[in-house]
């Protein structure tokens, strides 16, 4: 099982999202059911250790919080651009969360990512067939939005198709009060 832990936006926000698609020639835009902030991508685990992995997940506690969709930017290198994501803030309360499912998978022996974590949603993959990325930067590179509640967090599981990844949601984990 190809499997990550991530938010899943409310409706209203990834229609926002989706409406900031466009103008990259060659980018893969992501469909409303592939947009998400991914805390932890675990990679492909077998069924035990999937098992030990949302048993783990479920022993997080984190109280409720809110984002705003904040901005927007590039993965990569300026010759060779991977992926254009919208940012979300305060990043404060999504990197907390974050070290928590880390700690927690850590316990059932997935070893804590090593890449520096930044709160984002990715709206497109890009290939070295993609067009100038200055038109999208300038329309959508102040991207903002209304505070949206986090009342929960997920884990997926990730399935490769021709079509892109289909992710389903396995599990959701409530958080708690503020």
């Amino acid at each position: 099982m190809r499997l990550f832990v991530a938010l899943d936006p409310p409706e209203d926000i990834k229609q926002r999202l989706l409406l900031a698609q466009g103008g990259v020639s060659g980018a893969r835009w992501q469909s409303a059911d592939q947009l998400h902030l991914t805390l932890r991508f675990l990679g492909e685990l077998d069924r035990h250790q999937a098992a030990d992995a949302a048993a783990a997940l479920a022993g997080v506690h984190h109280p409720r919080f809110s984002l705003s969709l904040a901005g927007a930017g590039v993965f990569g290198k300026p010759t060779r651009p991977e992926a254009l994501w919208i940012g979300v803030t305060p990043e404060a309360a999504v990197k907390a969360l974050h070290n928590k499912v880390d700690q927690a998978l850590a316990r059932v022996g997935i070893a804590p990512e090593t890449r520096q974590f930044k709160p984002h949603i990715t709206i497109a993959r890009l290939n070295g067939r993609t067009g100038p990325l200055g038109g999208f930067m300038t329309d959508q590179g102040g991207i903002s939005g209304p505070p949206f509640p986090v009342d929960d967090f997920c884990l997926y599981e990730s399935t490769l198709s021709r079509d892109g990844a289909v992710y389903t949601i396995l599990e959701r984990y409530p958080l708690g009060s503020a």
